[in-house]
């Protein structure tokens, strides 16, 4: 079953065209990938997903529902991370997590307690967080509401390799356990492991997807990055 259907998904900001005509498909309880350099379209992509800019054209469904039409719908099955994402820096961690488990009537706190794994320090304020706790904190707050869709914008974006590398174990746990995930990157390396299917975008298109293995081969490359600089030459 496809949990995410887009097609010929079209966003102008006056003259400029930010997408022109994105297509994919994302499989019920797969990571998938959207891929490619700053400036591609991926964060507008996820903003339109995510109802929170309209399109211009084309047509995308979520379980479903179709953007644009069932937006209410979509967001009490959705979470979204975006890449700017903060958090109330004069609360604690807790504090954080309970504002949220009440504002969301499906929350789970405990839950969140333990994807953020942060000992003690969640009875901290949050100004004293690395950005790792923080990223952290702000992943629990998007599993804890146990979407059926959750969209993360660059999740592990400027962090160290300890919390990157912990953030994705978490994907792929979640996923395991029945979430689907779309998540963007300029990261291909690390995407290449964390994901089962990708598209790789540029200036507003979708270059190439696939299984990130099957891409590999199909180009004779030795990672998705050898593959995209080979797609857009």
């Amino acid at each position: 079953m496809d949990a995410v259907i887009v097609e010929g998904l079209r966003k102008n900001y006056g003259k400029i065209e930010a997408l022109k005509g994105v297509s994919f498909r994302v499989k019920k309880n797969r990571i998938f990938g959207l891929i490619g350099p700053n400036g591609a379209g991926k964060t507008t992509v996820l903003r339109i997903l995510a109802t929170i800019i309209k399109k211009s054209d084309g047509k995308a469904e979520i379980f479903g529902y179709e953007i644009g039409k069932d937006d209410e719908k979509i967001r009490e099955i959705i979470s979204y991370l975006p890449e700017e994402a903060g958090a109330y820096k004069n609360m604690r961690g807790i504090e954080y997590l309970r504002f949220m488990a009440n504002f969301f009537s499906n929350c789970n706190l405990e839950l969140g307690i333990e994807i953020a794994n942060l000992g003690r320090r969640l009875y901290d304020k949050i100004e004293t967080y690395s950005k790792g706790m923080v990223r952290r904190l702000l992943l629990a707050r998007a599993l804890m509401m146990e979407p059926k869709l959750a969209i993360l914008d660059e999740p592990t974006s400027g962090l160290d390799v300890l919390n990157a590398h912990e953030i994705r174990e978490t994907i792929k746990k979640f996923a395991m356990n029945g979430i689907t995930f779309l998540i963007s990157s300029h990261n291909m390396l690390e995407v290449e492991y964390l994901c089962d299917e990708i598209a790789l975008i540029n200036k507003g298109v979708i270059v190439e997807s696939g299984k990130p293995l099957d891409l590999m081969e199909k180009y004779g490359a030795k990672n998705i990055e050898e593959v995209f600089m080979m797609v857009i030459r």
